[in-house]
């Protein structure tokens, strides 16, 4: 790996462990489980002939902790996919852990601009899949100020693949509340676009899930969600339609945050 993107991920994760020590304020932390399930996923089919790919069914079972400081944040997942029928066996783990540096904490001055509300330094290591895939990733981020969401942030990256041609990737995540009635429910996921290589294709992911606060009609809001996911991907893996469909998914959607 280049030593300068090695530096800057590891100046990302070295300020994350600083911090801390440093008296740093602590604004949110959480921890959650999720299940998903779905019989739309798409997967490689290896003897269809350069015919696209397969649909097939899988459980997919994801912790995912964020956290929130003066200094930045860091969001961790990691999930363990278990498919059914003729794929039964062939579970695989993945995850990724993505900190973040505010650049207005880091040089003491305000970066806020029009709808920007702050610049970040951005990394994130991918790990696992199939593949057993180490990629690396650092650039920087916007977090934007939008009306009625909860968040509302972009981040640019360049890409050091362990298994592939080197690319960029743009990564958009959001959450917005509403309510109708006394029913709450949370709109929430991302948008990743990376760019194509000499052995890979151009990828699109566009990942919403809509979730209703069942918990809330417990007395305990926040807490306990159901809902559903929407996965649409394009080029997955970075391969084309001859390997492998367009997925266009929708998985019921069960998560608990403790």
């Amino acid at each position: 790996m280049n030593s300068c993107r090695k530096t800057m991920i590891a100046g990302c994760v070295a300020v994350v462990s600083f911090a801390p020590a440093a008296h740093a304020e602590k604004f949110f932390g959480d921890s959650s489980i999720s299940i998903l399930h779905s019989d739309q996923y798409q997967g490689v089919e290896f003897d269809a002939g350069g015919d696209g790919g397969m649909e097939y069914e899988a459980t997919y079972f994801t912790f995912e902790n964020v956290t929130a400081h003066d200094w930045g944040g860091t969001f961790f997942f990691i999930d363990r996919d278990q498919p059914q029928g003729d794929l039964e066996g062939t579970d695989e783990i993945y995850g990724e852990f993505a900190p973040t540096i505010n650049g207005s904490w880091l040089t003491g001055q305000d970066l806020s601009f029009g709808p920007i509300k702050d610049v970040m330094l951005a990394g994130q290591y991918e790990f696992g899949g199939s593949t057993e895939m180490n990629n690396y990733m650092a650039g920087f981020g916007l977090a934007w100020d939008v009306p009625g969401f909860n968040f509302f942030n972009t981040a640019f990256y360049y890409v050091d693949n362990s298994e592939t041609a080197d690319d960029w990737q743009t990564t958009v995540t959001w959450a917005v509340p509403f309510s109708v009635g006394s029913a709450l429910f949370l709109v929430d996921g991302y948008i990743d676009w990376s760019t194509s290589a000499s052995d890979h294709k151009s990828e699109l992911q566009f990942t919403p899930q809509i979730k209703l606060d069942v918990g809330n009609f417990m007395g305990n809001p926040g807490k306990l969600y159901a809902g559903v996911e929407y996965q649409y991907w394009h080029n997955k893996f970075g391969l084309d339609d001859t390997l492998i469909d367009t997925q266009s998914s929708v998985s019921a959607l069960l998560k608990f945050h403790f």
